[in-house]
């Protein structure tokens, strides 16, 4: 579920010797599965342990993760680096914002997988979001967009010039394009 590289654990290791005896770490998901979903890592006093926690053992620690947390945890990877102006931890988890789906899952679950860990939190930059809201019989994903997308002038390129090609290339012999059915034109309805 979670990797935590060599660095890591020893960082850990060296902040958790300072911690009263049987302190662990809690990985966590805030608003898990939500464009909003914020990942962390805290001690975890023994008795701060739920029933239904799953504990992952590690060298010298435990990682304590949540029931609510463990799904969208999932392939994160947590590293340790010192640098010369300092050291710095890093917790990646592609799946905070969206839960993971099975390769196997419905087409439209795979692609909106992609549209939510993806490509949602690189228009979320501008304010925007989009949803898939169909998928057509011959391969086209239907899109609606929100937010700062709604009235943008450079909608043309990012549906043409990344969703599209990025769904076209995820998912080859399934979709064969994108339809916006966003109503773009500015007016009250628009984001600005």
């Amino acid at each position: 579920m979670i990797r935590i590289s060599e660095s890591a654990q020893k960082h850990f290791c060296k902040l958790l010797a300072d911690q009263p005896e049987g302190t662990n770490i809690r990985v966590f998901v805030v608003n898990p599965g939500m464009p909003n979903a914020e990942c962390g890592v805290s001690y975890c006093p023994p008795d701060s342990v739920e029933p239904d926690d799953e504990r992952l053992p590690f060298n010298g620690f435990d990682a304590v993760v949540d029931s609510g947390s463990a799904p969208f945890l999932e392939d994160a990877v947590i590293d340790f680096e010192e640098q010369e102006l300092g050291s710095q931890l890093t917790l990646k988890a592609p799946n905070a914002k969206a839960r993971k789906v099975a390769d196997d899952a419905p087409l439209i679950d795979r692609v909106e997988y992609v549209i939510q860990a993806e490509i949602n939190p690189q228009l979320a930059n501008h304010g925007g979001h989009v949803l898939v809201t169909e998928i057509t019989e011959d391969g086209k994903a239907v899109l609606q967009f929100g937010g700062g997308c709604n009235g943008c002038s450079m909608i043309d390129v990012t549906v043409k010039n990344g969703i599209e090609k990025e769904l076209i290339e995820r998912f080859p012999n399934e979709i064969i394009g994108v339809k916006d059915v966003t109503e773009h034109e500015r007016g009250e309805h628009s984001y600005y």
